[in-house]
């Protein structure tokens, strides 16, 4: 009651005093005390260049504004307020108003303001001086600069430690990613975790194999569906301590992609259009007409093969001898056209942003006919806070929709190369297909196949923020997304030759249709408390997730009519290739507790317990834990005197465990497939897998050591890692008796592999005045790959791809010893010394497929309103060249034109064995051998010119009106290499290689 009555009188006479004062106050008093005006001006920085987006707050109230594109600004304020002006990468600055009404601001650049960049690292933000994890960021402005359609490709050569391979250079395909090396011996057990706003996405595609034929793997990569336009950041998450949060999840690492959110000022209109011709980076060299027929000649001499025979159709004059056709060029070399369109609008206050944003992306592809690959996609963020600034919510969507139609494109690119230069024109003169009298199958014939797929995403994603206390704050995320596929390949009896009669009744389509949903429910409590110089931040979480996955791919054959080949009611026959219905659940509880002493000794704990239905009953949840250390040891004193140049200096490592869950549902249940046989007209059902009570996680161990050190106010920075991991538990097949009926049950096995490696960024600011800014960026990375174990690894069903002490990505092969001189053959190398050539005593070379190191080197460079920016990409690795899968030299196949220096006479000193028609037996056998020696496997490496990007202002937007940027970009622009194929990156012969692309386009903002 006391406390009630103190109050009361204490109000009472807070109101007493102001209405007898009220009256004896003057009207300055009052203007100096109360009355608000608007205060207007301008911010730039130390060059005089306008700064926008500069948070302007009046100090010690709740009033806020932001700088405009042309650095102006306006505010409420009294002429004795003080506004504070702060900026990442700029000096915090209070500048007192004094009664003016208009003030000019210039800002200072703080290069050493390491602690305003801020990481994502999924469940917490950590500024870039303080982390102890090892995360590396790609910024929006990085991929804009690139004219791309799927955001991974914006990673490669930007990342130390993410091994980035493109597998087509068909649009839609896939990308191979690997962060940190391979963990699982299975090639299927190495993809990243992603997660998109918070919302963890599948990047498994929905495709059938034998529907998207015309692209590498199993067909369109979902990623591919994000607009790289829509991203403001990627964070990879590579040690322990990053990624240990994560669990189950987090063993082959963590990608987070940030879509791009709405900011406070006023409302903003920008349009992005750029247009872009594509082309394959490089063809072979191969025979011309002349050349081909002498060594197809020699071939049927070398064969003792006389006469010719009548369907040698290349050689025995049928065909045009004197006809030369550039076939590389007829079937991969058309120009491909791109088309970006991409608009947005955003703005708000300092408690409601928002921002809308929309995209449309085609491009063509480089093969004949008309084909294309389109998606639209829009973007909605709108994020609010309350005036209290207790309770914040952020709602983010994003839908794509995407169309894809694409030829057999594996057999245009394989013909291209194989095709003999004299084969007949394509077409009649009456535009019909030329069969050339039933002497060749025309490779237009794949044209008359069509491929199309349909395929949507959906990602939502809400969070939620309240303060319950000033120091407790509870937060919630829920996340849903959903894709769907549907595709179909048409392969209609009119693909082959009229002459052989064959109708629509052999006409067949492959149909395939998926869908894959899921939602994540992940409520959280964040206490941060100080203890003087201590700070303690902490976090609790549970996470619930559920995916559904169903999937249905059959084959129609036999229709009445080629007019009925898309109806599955009009087939003969329908077979299934796959009917699946599948349910992921997923629960956890994680957290982290971070101790900050002074900013100097940083301690970084994570936990997470996790539970999976993708193991068994037994060992269905585990414990997963990381340690993270820091000491920014420029914050001492003694160091600040010693070493004043040094402005950062810290060393930081980390330990913990990951798991990897990528291993299918159900593998740990008895399961049953149907036979294709019947019984008494039914369907039989038989045993396809052995239940593992015990069936678990892979287990990943990691330790990284790091250095950082900025030079000069950080004109200078170095990063140096060291990593090693140990991944062990492998999820693989055990072999068992034959007497069990099954060949091998999926389970744990205690082999283990490691993957260590050094990891190099360098950043410079080579030059930074008021006219001029040349910046600088180098990182590489040195990986090393082995198995250190496998239990009985010579009776297991890996003996002949795995050897211990070696790289999982290894080949065993044949030596080849060159070509004998006296009877024109391959040689090899007689391990054994058993006089005979076999594969199981004689493949004794090993060949490491792993790069030796790989990177990039960037270079920015303004200089006015010109902006220049240029990224080199590199590796240093081993591939399989042409000879892999290249053709019996001889044979009625076009070669390179390195095969000239064939042997041809007795004594002959010559790489390439004689000629053959595929007659002779021994030949023959040396040219499969051959396939199979060290001579497949050759240097890969290459230096390319990744990145080019040009851009001019044309003018500034200012206030009321118009900003306008031309640019001109390039991607894959020239290549530097000695490896013997189409490109050193696809490392194929029978795909599209990358694309060389050049574009043009401009940007207006109002």
């Amino acid at each position: 009651m006391k406390k009630l009555s103190f109050y009361v009188n204490r109000k009472t006479l807070f109101l007493l005093f102001h209405l007898l004062l009220a009256p004896l106050l003057t009207s300055s008093m009052v203007a100096g005390l109360s009355i608000q005006s608007k205060v207007t001006g301008k911010v730039t920085d130390s060059d005089g260049l306008p700064i926008a987006g500069v948070n302007i707050v009046v100090e010690s109230k709740n009033v806020g504004s932001i700088s405009d594109m042309d650095g102006s600004f306006s505010i409420q304020a009294g002429p004795n307020d003080v506004l504070v002006f702060s900026m990442v990468g700029f000096k915090h600055l209070s500048v007192p108003i004094f009664g003016r009404d208009e003030i000019i601001v210039q800002m200072q650049e703080d290069v050493t303001a390491l602690g305003e960049v801020v990481l994502n690292a999924g469940y917490y933000t950590v500024s870039e001086k303080e982390r102890t994890g090892s995360i590396v960021k790609v910024k929006s402005m990085d991929l804009e600069k690139q004219p791309i359609s799927n955001p991974i490709a914006g990673l490669q050569g930007r990342a130390t430690g993410v091994q980035i391979q493109q597998t087509s250079g068909l649009p839609g395909a896939n990308f191979n990613i690997q962060i940190r090396g391979q963990n699982s011996i299975r090639s299927v057990g190495n993809d990243p975790l992603y997660i998109i706003d918070g919302v963890p996405f599948s990047s498994v595609s929905l495709g059938e194999q034998q529907a998207s034929i015309a692209l590498p793997g199993t067909g369109i990569s979902p990623l591919n569906n994000l607009d790289p336009n829509t991203i403001e950041s990627i964070e990879i998450l590579k040690d322990a301590d990053a990624t240990a949060i994560y669990g189950s999840r987090g063993a082959n690492g963590v990608v987070l992609i940030t879509t791009k959110k709405g900011k406070g000022g006023p409302t903003q209109i920008s349009f992005n259009v750029f247009t872009g011709l594509g082309s394959v980076t490089n063809t072979l060299d191969m025979l011309n007409t002349a050349e081909y027929l002498e060594l197809r000649n020699e071939a049927y001499a070398n064969d003792g093969v006389d006469p010719i025979p009548d369907n040698a159709y290349d050689v025995n004059g049928t065909w045009n001898p004197n006809r030369y056709t550039n076939w590389q060029k007829e079937l991969f070399g058309k120009t491909a056209f791109m088309t970006n369109l991409q608009g947005s609008i955003s703005g708000g206050d300092q408690h409601t942003q928002f921002l809308v944003s929309g995209n449309y992306h085609g491009q063509t592809d480089v093969l004949p006919g008309d084909y294309t690959s389109s998606k639209v996609s829009g973007l909605a963020n709108i994020s609010h806070r309350t005036l209290d600034d207790r309770f914040s919510v952020q709602l983010s969507t994003n839908y794509s929709s995407a169309v894809n139609n694409l030829p057999n494109a594996n057999s245009m690119v394989t013909q291209g190369i194989v095709l003999p230069p004299n084969a007949p024109e394509l077409y009649q003169e009456d535009g019909s297909l030329n069969w050339e009298n039933s002497t060749w199958d025309n490779p237009l014939r794949h044209l008359k196949d069509s491929y199309n797929s349909r395929t949507t995403t959906f990602i939502g994603n809400m969070r939620l923020a309240y303060t319950l206390m000033p120091e407790l704050q509870f937060m919630a995320n829920l996340g849903y997304t959903e894709n769907h596929i549907k595709e179909i390949r048409l392969v209609p009896s009119t693909r082959i030759d009229p002459a052989f009669g064959i109708g629509s009744e052999n006409s067949y389509a492959v149909h395939n249709t998926g869908e894959r949903n899921s939602w994540i429910i992940e409520p959280q409590l964040v206490w941060n408390h100080g203890f003087g110089k201590l700070s303690l931040q902490s976090l609790v979480g549970l996470s619930f997730q559920e995916q559904s996955s169903e999937q249905l791919s059959l084959q129609a054959f036999g229709f009445s009519s080629n007019s009925l080949i898309e109806s599955k009611a009009a087939a003969n026959d329908l077979s299934v290739f796959g009917d699946i219905n599948q349910k992921y659940r997923y629960q956890a509880i994680f957290g982290r507790l971070n101790f900050n002493y002074q900013g100097k000794y940083i301690v970084n704990l994570t936990g997470r317990r996790d539970g999976s239905s993708r193991f068994g009953p037994n060992k269905r949840f585990s414990n997963f834990g990381a340690a993270g250390l820091a000491w920014v040891f420029s914050e001492e004193p003694f160091m600040q005197k010693t070493f004043p140049f040094l402005s950062f200096a810290k060393i930081k490592g980390s330990y913990g465990t990951s798991g990897n869950d990528q291993i299918g549902d159900y593998q740990y249940l008895d399961t049953y497939s149907f036979s294709n046989l019947q019984y008494q007209n039914s369907l039989g059902l038989y045993p396809t897998r052995l239940f593992n009570p015990d069936f678990s996680w892979e287990l990943n161990k990691k330790m990284e050591v790091s250095l950082e050190l900025g030079l000069f106010k950080d004109r200078i920075r170095f990063i140096g890692n060291y990593y090693r991991s140990r991944s062990s538990n492998q999820l693989v097949g055990i072999p068992l008796p034959a007497t069990t009926g099954f060949g091998s049950i999926i389970g744990n096995l205690e082999a283990t592999v490691e993957n260590t490696g050094i990891e190099l960024e360098l950043a410079t600011v080579n030059i930074q005045n008021k006219n001029f800014r040349w910046s600088s960026s180098f990182n590489l990375t040195i990986p090393k790959n082995k198995l250190v174990s496998f239990p009985d690894l010579e009776g297991s069903t890996y003996a002949n791809q795995l050897v211990i002490g070696e790289p999982l990505n290894s080949i065993k092969l044949y030596q080849l010893n060159g070509v004998d001189p006296e009877t024109g053959l391959y040689e090899f190398e007689d391990f054994n010394g058993d006089g005979e050539i076999t594969s199981v005593d004689d493949k004794q070379v090993i060949k490491h497929m792993n790069p030796e190191f790989f990177g990039g080197l960037n270079n920015s460079l303004s200089l006015g309103k010109f902006n220049l920016d240029v990224l080199f990409q590199f590796s240093k690795q081993m591939g399989f060249n042409y000879w892999r899968n290249g053709s019996i030299p001889g044979s009625n196949r076009n070669l390179p034109q390195r095969l000239l220096q064939r042997w041809q006479t007795e004594g002959d000193m010559a790489p390439v064995q004689r000629m053959t028609v595929g007659r002779s037996l021994d030949p023959l056998i040396g040219y499969f051998n051959h396939q199979q020696s060290d001579a497949v496997v050759s240097d890969a490496s290459y230096l390319r010119l990744k990145t080019l990007s040009i851009s001019y202002t044309l003018m500034d937007k200012i206030k009321g009106g118009i900003g306008c940027e031309i640019y001109a970009r390039g991607q894959n622009l020239w290549t530097w290499t000695d490896y013997f194929g189409l490109d050193p990156e696809t490392q194929s012969t029978q795909t599209v290689p990358s694309l060389r692309i050049l574009s043009l386009g401009t940007i207006i903002k109002f």
